[in-house]
């Protein structure tokens, strides 16, 4: 599927283009935006190679790896990053994740941009399962996801090495049938 294109009340999901550089770095090059994130923040080079990889994967067949920009409708400023990437292990399953500018935090848009990217993963690319993993002392991601109408499933012990120790990642999921009956209540 390309070109994507899904709009909440006040959020695009699109494609990205080289143009976003500078933008994603933003994200991707803060240490408060990555603080709970599986990386070290990122140099402009590094996110430049992000964006570049991201642009060509978006036109491979097949598509495996969904990695957006997330835009304020009303600024058309980026504002955030979502991605969703299929797993060969898992039939009609995905991971997802999402980051967000620090200064777009606190105002909802992580849960618009969390249900954008499930809208895209059971409505457009037919998936039985999308979960993500956060970092055990990310709240505000728990509540996001939570929020968004998915289950905490439980902890994978040391999965992530950053700032050179082990940390766990809290595993939050949803199914397809449980994300209709959300649409539909």
């Amino acid at each position: 599927m390309y070109p994507v294109k899904r709009s909440s009340q006040r959020l695009d999901l699109r494609e990205l283009s080289i143009d976003d550089v500078d933008a994603v770095f933003a994200i991707y090059g803060s240490d408060e935006a990555t603080e709970h994130l599986s990386f070290e923040p990122r140099s402009h080079a590094e996110v430049g190679g992000i964006v570049a990889r991201s642009i060509a994967s978006a036109t491979a067949t097949p598509r495996i790896e969904y990695a957006l920009a997330v835009v304020e409708r009303d600024t058309n400023e980026l504002i955030g990053f979502g991605r969703i990437a299929t797993d060969p292990h898992q039939q009609r399953g995905a991971t997802f994740g999402f980051a967000l500018r620090p200064d777009a935090w606190g105002v909802g848009y992580g849960v618009e941009t969390v249900r954008l990217l499930l809208a895209l993963g059971f409505e457009d690319l037919d998936l039985h399962r999308i979960w993500g993993a956060r970092s055990p002392l990310n709240e505000a991601s728990a509540k996001t996801m939570t929020a968004a109408g998915m289950v905490e499933e439980g902890t994978i012990r040391e999965h992530i090495y950053k700032a050179g120790q082990w940390r766990d990642s809290v595993v939050h999921a949803i199914l397809d049938h449980e994300w209709r009956d959300l649409q539909t209540s």
